[in-house]
């Protein structure tokens, strides 16, 4: 089972990263996430990142890297969506009620060969794909 944990100042830091993304839509970003992209596609360990539009149909805004090219990047962003729709769901029935304005604000789950970091706004997912031992 995967854990899921707030970031360390010993783990990969966004604020860390280089360089330039790769579009796939034309959805106008903000130049704050223009830049967080830039930096993110950039950095040696990150093998990718994909933007994801909140909602369904669940639909990539941008994407970098090879592993989120075509049909394996249109799986993994359901698969996002799924798990932060999951995990909010069950801190509500943890909690009893509706978390409004209690959501989840960042999620990293490491497996043996990657570590996937998710961060969740209004309007969009964030999830990078980093390889922790690089």
């Amino acid at each position: 089972m995967a854990a899921v944990q707030p970031p360390t100042s010993t783990s990969f830091s966004l604020q860390q990263a280089v360089a330039t993304s790769t579009s796939t839509s034309t959805v106008p970003t903000p130049p704050e996430l223009e830049q967080t992209l830039a930096l993110l596609s950039g950095h040696r360990s990150v093998l990718g990142y994909l933007l994801i539009s909140r909602g369904l149909p669940v639909s990539i805004i941008r994407h970098s890297g090879v592993v989120f090219e075509g049909e394996q990047g249109r799986k993994y962003a359901t698969a996002i969506s799924k798990m932060v729709e999951g995990v909010q769901g069950a801190l509500e029935d943890v909690s009893g009620e509706v978390l409004d304005g209690d959501d989840i604000r960042f999620m990293r789950i490491r497996t043996k060969r990657h570590e996937i970091m998710i961060s969740p706004d209004r309007r969009y997912l964030l999830a990078v794909l980093h390889d922790p031992t690089t």
